[in-house]
């Protein structure tokens, strides 16, 4: 029995040995490097599948190389595709998507520059974005919304660490030494659970009353102008979907407007005889659905006393034209007053405004501009747009290539002057009079700095609906700015009813691992195995004797049986 326990003391040390052995080689397989990455979008539109559809991965990293080469096409559904789009023809890229070869998952990298919040440890240029890869990206961005993907799709953000392993990932597709469970490499890991449908979706519409002048009746009898902006977006990457042109620009130019409206109606000498209306809707890339809710959900009174609404989108780009977008038609008495008002003062200021008519399709609920949604509740509106053409489904949403460098500012700001000047003539009946009431140096000035902040927030904010909750920081700060300008704020919650049905994870963790070969996994075996056996051979020798291991290894007689 002494024996015994001794011997089972020294198999639990042998066995404490092996542990620490297995360690250290599991220790070779930490993570080389463990980054942010953003899934592509996932929908279903009417029923219809649409984006990517799949979350987990667990492949090995491969370059374009590997793609490129036909007879290696086999391998791609165990392979991880990586591409640095700023670098990568769009006609290979859209050749990868559009083929039906099932890939392992697919890795888009970003510009550093792409990142609103700076790359944490260091980047791997510095290189401007320029027009040319904005609207490469734009373009590969609306392919990837429209298609069906039964893979993984991911964006990362270049960085020092991720570019060099690109390097050696592609010396090695180069040399033919592609990476596979024989020959090992760089395996790429997100462990996330399969995507699911979001349950609930609700779009939150924000409005403040600016009250006009009570005469001897009360302000709510008196007409009413209304400034809509939408604020959400939408994008291949809903992580990413910041929108600072499409629509940051139209939610900075209507605050900057509550600002000023609110200074020019807070003494009454100067408090015209219009209520303001100040919205921000949700919903605008889904055919304006919060929009339309917003107005279904107004008094008839209310509605009825609109004037004019005018909607603001796209304005933050270099121009001198500015569109103004209707579904009357421009020989319209109401159209020609609104559209003169605004030629008028753009002359002034040194901005074209250029009128443009789209005939409504009552049978067709899709609609391109908010402004057709309160068309379609017989009130009066435009769509103020740097944007020419009326844009199709999901696009000019906000995507990922709707960067901050899109937007000038000064571009902002002179639409702001040339919607606050054309309405304050429009309120106080000074239309064919030049006259400035928002002067520059003045207290009722367009204040660059306020629009900058703001557009700076909004530049590193997605604001995609569906994974945003009714009490998002966003929606509160809109609420708080609202609320120090106009007396009267209030937040209306629609459920969203669309077509459109959304998927869970937009972001997750990308490990990646650094992969030994089999080759290796062989020669830890043997080794393992001889040091097993060896501590085997030296325990019985010290327990028993040499004559006993030879015994152990003996063959045994055979036994002999007796016939009946």
């Amino acid at each position: 029995m002494a024996m015994q326990r001794t011997l089972g003391a020294e198999w639990g040390h042998a066995m404490l040995g092996l542990l620490c052995v297995v360690a250290a080689c599991i220790g070779v397989c930490d993570a080389v490097s463990v980054v942010d990455v953003y899934r592509m979008i996932q929908y279903d539109l009417q029923g219809v599948p649409f984006g990517c559809r799949r979350a987990a991965l667990n492949h090995h990293a491969s370059s374009l190389l590997l793609f490129s080469n036909s007879s290696q096409a086999s391998d791609l559904s165990r392979s991880v595709i990586i591409v640095p789009v700023a670098r990568a023809s769009i006609a290979i890229l859209k050749d990868l998507i559009q083929k039906k070869q099932i890939l392992g998952g697919l890795l888009l990298l970003l510009p550093s520059r792409f990142s609103s919040h700076g790359s944490a440890d260091g980047s791997a240029d510095s290189e401007d974005i320029d027009a040319d890869m904005l609207e490469n990206i734009s373009e590969l961005e609306q392919l990837l919304i429209h298609k069906t993907l039964p893979y993984p799709v991911y964006f990362a953000f270049e960085n020092k660490k991720i570019l060099s392993l690109l390097r050696e990932v592609e010396e090695n597709d180069a040399a033919g030494k592609h990476a596979t469970a024989v020959t090992g490499g760089y395996k790429l890991v997100v462990p996330v659970s399969e995507p699911k449908k979001l349950a609930t979706v609700s779009l939150s519409n924000l409005q403040a009353w600016l009250p006009g002048l009570r005469g001897d009746g009360d302000a709510s009898q008196l007409p009413t102008i209304a400034v809509v902006a939408s604020y959400d977006t939408f994008g291949v990457a809903p992580a990413l979907s910041e929108g600072s042109d499409s629509n940051g620009s139209g939610v900075v130019a209507l605050l900057e407007l509550v600002r000023l409206f609110s200074r020019l109606y807070a003494n009454p000498k100067t408090q015209g005889r219009y209520n303001i209306l100040f919205g921000l809707t949700s919903g605008g890339p889904f055919n304006y659905n919060g929009t339309s809710k917003w107005l279904k959900g107004f008094d008839q009174r209310v509605r009825e006393s609109i004037d004019y609404a005018i909607c603001l989108n796209s304005i933050g780009t270099r121009s001198n034209n500015l569109l103004m977008h209707v579904s009357k038609p421009p020989d319209s008495i109401y159209i020609k007053q609104l559209y003169d008002v605004f030629k008028d003062v753009g002359s002034q200021i040194g901005l074209e405004v250029t009128l443009k008519h789209k005939k409504i399709n009552i049978s067709n609920s899709r609609v391109s501009w908010e402004h057709e949604q309160f068309s379609r509740h017989r009130v009066t509106a435009v769509t103020l747009s740097k944007i020419e053409h009326a844009p199709d489904l999901l696009e000019h949403s906000g995507g990922i290539a709707d960067k901050r460098e899109k937007v000038d500012p000064s571009a902002v700001a002179q639409v702001v002057k040339l919607t606050a000047e054309s309405l304050a003539s429009y309120i106080f009946g000074h239309q064919g009079s030049p006259i400035e009431v928002f002067a520059d140096g003045s207290s009722l000035a367009v204040s660059h700095s306020y629009i900058g902040s703001w557009l700076e927030l909004l530049s590193r904010t997605p604001r995609v609906a569906a994974f945003m909750s009714k009490s998002d920081p966003l929606i509160e700060a809109f609420r708080k700015e609202l609320s120090e300008h106009t007396p009267e704020v209030s937040i209306h919650n629609e459920p969203f009813d669309s077509s459109f049905v959304f998927y869970n994870v937009p972001k997750a963790e990308l490990s990646i691992y650094q992969v030994a070969s089999v080759g290796l996994d062989l020669i830890i075996l043997v080794a393992v195995s001889a040091y097993l056996f060896i501590l085997f051979v030296v325990l019985v020798i010290s327990t028993k004797s040499l004559d006993d291991l030879v015994v152990m290894f003996r063959r045994p007689p055979t036994k002999k049986f007796k016939g009946a």
